[in-house]
């Protein structure tokens, strides 16, 4: 294939109208043919800039002749409706995470894309931030030896959530620690996570019954290995996103939290500017990851990151809150629970 590659997105929310702008401006090979959201404007706020037409319909752009491949970056909790909806009607799909809001939502969206024969990647940007990619590649090459320990940590700016009501139980780890939770599985590779213990609470909320805005994660590997994940939604100085691994060999770190390599050195010390937002920090992974949707359409083969690896991530959340509902150790899922 090497007409480019036609693009309809659905939801015109914040992270949507990035992932329009970046498909619009940055992608090579792909074109924004539509945005689709029902709220009244929204899509149009988005589509008319970038040239791209607006509809207030889903089932418009699943329809068009003219669309290729679907961005879903609509409400977690449309996800798995979406995506089985687009790969039914042929569509290549792109999908934010998380993919489903359980593992048999998951499951799902992985039994449909495959049967529909398309490709289907989600929306985990750290893989494609250069200092992360460089970092799993050293750990592949063997260049740390035996992986040992890892970190990962994400600090959304701010001093907490504006609207603690709004934020839906269990966030920090379905829609946050998600990215921590794919990172460690990525930088250790050819391990699984088999367990949990999950620490959390309301820092900026005392006593809010369903706000978690501090959470730190312990997750052991069957290699042995042994991980912890941490968050916060109330880091005051910028949007923060750092990983470290050691390995029996030698340790690679990413990220320091500061928007650039640039220091001022003045009588007050050193200073470095921090981003305030994730689209800011991590605009090269926001590209790098539609550009390998882009290139897994036109070579005809599967995404580097799909739903098996949205699966393994979600397994670990999953089992944060069941340690954090039970106060002890949870195993991780490695298929769909069955009920009893």
């Amino acid at each position: 294939m090497s007409a480019p590659v036609r693009i309809g997105l659905i939801g015109a929310g914040r992270i949507g109208a990035s992932h329009a702008a970046v498909v619009a401006r940055r992608v090579h090979g792909a074109s924004l043919v539509a945005v689709a959201d029902p709220r009244p404007g929204a899509a149009a706020e988005v589509a008319g800039p970038l040239d791209a037409r607006a509809e207030t319909s889903v089932e418009a752009v699943m329809r068009a002749d003219d669309v290729d491949a679907v961005v879903v970056a609509a409400s977690s909790v449309a996800h798995r409706d979406l995506v089985v909806a687009a790969a039914e009607a042929g569509k290549h799909v792109f999908c934010e995470k998380p993919a489903g809001m359980s593992l048999a939502e998951i499951d799902d969206v992985r039994t449909a894309t495959a049967k529909a024969g398309v490709a289907f990647q989600v929306g985990f940007n750290r893989r494609f931030a250069r200092e992360f990619a460089a970092a799993h590649e050293a750990i592949v090459a063997g260049r740390l030896g035996d992986v040992r320990q890892l970190r990962s940590l994400t600090r959304d700016p701010g001093r907490g959530p504006s609207d603690p009501d709004g934020v839906p139980p269990w966030t920090i780890f379905t829609q946050t620690l998600i990215h921590d939770f794919d990172t460690l599985n990525w930088l250790n590779p050819g391990a699984h996570a088999v367990d949990v213990v999950a620490t959390a609470g309301s820092l900026t909320a005392p006593g809010h019954p369903t706000l978690l805005d501090h959470a730190t994660v312990v997750v052991t590997y069957s290699n042995g290995a042994i991980a912890t994940a941490e968050a916060s939604f109330a880091a005051t100085y910028g949007y923060d996103v750092r990983a470290e691994v050691l390995g029996s060999e030698a340790m690679v770190t990413m990220g320091e939290g500061a928007q650039s390599s640039l220091r001022l050195h003045d009588g007050s010390g050193r200073l470095a500017t921090t981003a305030h937002s994730d689209t800011e920090l991590l605009l090269d992974a926001y590209t790098g990851e539609l550009e390998e949707l882009v290139a897994a359409v036109r070579e005809g083969r599967a995404p580097s990151v799909g739903a098996d690896d949205a699966f393994a991530a979600f397994a670990i959340a999953q089992a944060c809150i069941d340690s954090f509902t039970t106060g002890g150790r949870a195993a991780v899922a490695t298929a769909v629970p069955q009920e009893a």
